[in-house]
């Protein structure tokens, strides 16, 4: 059977392991994250270019069969 016993909580020693967990992470510099910034906005442009030009083809293509049958 699977232990049950309950470990108590204890503030201090989990914030002091946050602390020690937070001083392993990596930062990026200002630079990077402006970098990435700009790339993940020009990405959002093209899709949304690509999904317009494709939005307005299907578009098209079934007004012009209702048109056509209609």
């Amino acid at each position: 059977m699977a232990d049950t016993t309950k470990k108590s909580f204890n503030p201090f020693r989990f914030f002091g392991e946050v602390r020690q967990e937070g001083r392993k992470v990596t930062w990026t510099t200002w630079r990077e994250t402006l970098i990435t910034t700009v790339m993940v906005f020009i990405m959002v442009m093209f899709a949304a270019v690509f999904f317009l030009a494709v939005d307005f083809t299907i578009s098209g293509g079934i007004q012009l069969l209702l048109g056509f049958f209609g």
